[in-house]
């Protein structure tokens, strides 16, 4: 017999590719709860019944609960690292004819990620000086890109990670809260956008960003994101995975970028010379 969970599982896998188990059904019930009773559901099985015939909103909010959203400034601070000392001199190097740097930030919920990355590059402003740099950054739930668009955070939120003397520099305290500067905010453009579907509003990359979010997927649609990744970013490209995540029987279109950790290339780059 068909569950409302079961449809609720068919449904969240097939629009977002997160892969729900039974032992998950105590996630989905705590998630979908608020979301039942916003919408008038007795219960989140009636609501996994009515689930294919619903509003889109209630789809969304489906959608939107059941996306862990889990981030904080410069979390595993190794991306970091690498992206100020191996990627940003290749790609500046790479890209010295046309001095324009394209950076996509794939799952970038709440927005602490590519607003990480935008404070880097105003600190070391000289390193990129005549550059033309462009930080996208999308995320499948739309009321985490509304939040990162914002750019107002909790003391808790600006405490995890985040350097002081950076939050010195680029928020302004509001109340209890910390609100990015302008500067920083005008780096990043923001849009909702599915992994699950093609990537028709992006053009080719330099850099992606896709940390902790393909360990939900199953091994088919990692491939499927991965090939469609290649497609977009240039051969001088990297991709940057979260430390759990790993190529090893997903994909050949991608390769270790030296022995950088989480950080992969375009399969038929060079990278030798960035092993050291």
């Amino acid at each position: 017999m068909i569950t409302g969970f079961d449809l609720i599982a068919s449904f969240v896998g097939k629009e977002a590719g997160i892969v729900l188990s039974q032992s998950k059904g105590y996630l989905v019930e705590g998630r979908l709860a608020p979301v039942a009773e916003k919408f008038g559901f007795d219960s989140v099985d009636a609501l996994g019944r009515r689930l294919l015939t619903a509003p889109g909103e209630v789809k969304e909010a489906v959608i939107d609960a059941m996306t862990t959203n889990e981030t904080f400034f410069f979390r595993d601070r190794t991306p970091f690292n690498h992206f100020e000392k191996v990627i940003m001199p290749d790609l500046v190097a790479a890209k010295s004819g046309t001095r324009k740097i394209r950076i996509w930030c794939a799952a970038a919920s709440t927005g602490q990620e590519p607003y990480s990355l935008a404070m880097l590059l105003l600190e070391d402003r000289r390193a990129w000086s005549g550059y033309q740099i462009e930080i996208m950054a999308t995320d499948i739930s739309a009321s985490a890109v509304s939040k990162a668009k914002q750019g107002l955070y909790t003391q808790f939120e600006v405490q995890r990670g985040l350097p002081v003397q950076l939050l010195v520099n680029y928020f302004e305290q509001e109340g209890t809260n910390w609100r990015i500067s302008p500067a920083v905010r005008s780096m990043v453009n923001y849009s909702v956008m599915n992994l699950m579907a093609p990537f028709r509003q992006l053009r080719t990359v330099d850099l992606i960003f896709c940390r902790n979010v393909l360990i939900y997927f199953d091994v088919e649609t990692k491939r499927e994101v991965l090939a469609n990744m290649a497609d977009l970013l240039a051969p001088h490209g990297f991709l940057v995975m979260g430390a759990a995540e790993t190529m090893v029987g997903v994909t050949k279109d991608f390769q270790r970028a030296g022995e950088h950790r989480g950080l992969y290339a375009p399969a038929q780059k060079t990278v030798q010379r960035m092993s050291a």
